[in-house]
């Protein structure tokens, strides 16, 4: 069910799930019981009280919203969400897009965020948006998680592409394996977050690859247009 999971702090948590919980979004044609009883079962291995995993409405946009300012329920449209007490477990699902948790550095204290860091969301700046939210509310120390997505070395795409990202963050140039224009998102994100003054944790699992694509125990667009979800995390029991 997890890809990989950590306590950063005395009962707060970081994850990523792995396709062996299944698809978790309602929205790639799959039964909504069948997402929902999913989701139910992700609640009760991360010890959580059923129902209270906050998903959003993601756009590819770089809004960020803060999950206090919602109504009980209410599907927030974002694409990265922040808990200013780090109370309300978050998700963000992802499926060769970049997942990312961050947490404020205080234990099991203090604000946390997810974010959906797509092309897009990473040119519009939802990274920035989502550091300027939390410490417009006083989160200090922030860390953050990078989980699984496309790596640079398979996601291809044309010249002017690349360009047009790398013009804005160089660190996403990238080179596919078989010598074509590529995109290295994760690295995008992480140059991103280190220029904000963010700390960057490593993740991984042995040595699975973090790469959606070449990880069949993870979910890829790119792989099959019909691939489900997977989620990053964070929450304190």
């Amino acid at each position: 069910m997890f890809f990989w999971r950590q306590e950063i702090g005395p009962g707060r948590w970081v994850a990523f799930t792995n396709s062996g919980a299944g698809n978790l979004a309602l929205h790639v044609g799959d039964k909504p019981a069948s997402v929902l009883r999913r989701r139910r079962e992700l609640e009760a291995a991360m010890g959580i009280d059923e129902g209270s995993l906050r998903f959003m409405h993601q756009t590819h946009s770089a809004t960020a919203e803060i999950v206090e300012d919602a109504a009980a329920g209410e599907l927030i449209s974002a694409d990265a969400l922040v808990s200013v007490s780090g109370a309300t477990p978050l998700a963000v699902m992802v499926a060769d897009c970049v997942p990312v948790v961050l947490s404020a550095g205080d234990g099991a204290e203090g604000a946390t965020a997810v974010v959906h860091a797509g092309r897009q969301g990473i040119l519009d700046g939802v990274i920035a948006n989502t550091v300027e939210l939390l410490r417009s509310r006083n989160a200090r120390n922030l860390v953050a998680w990078i989980g699984p997505a496309i790596c640079g070395d398979c996601y291809e795409v044309p010249e002017e592409m690349r360009r047009e990202v790398a013009a804005v963050v160089p660190a996403a140039s990238a080179t596919t394996r078989w010598a074509t224009p590529g995109l290295d998102l994760p690295q995008a994100v992480r140059a991103q977050l280190e220029a904000l003054g963010v700390a960057v944790q490593q993740v991984s699992e042995g040595s699975s690859t973090l790469c959606t694509l070449e990880n069949g125990a993870l979910y890829s667009h790119r792989r099959s247009s019909a691939a489900g979800r997977i989620a990053g995390l964070v929450w304190t029991q």
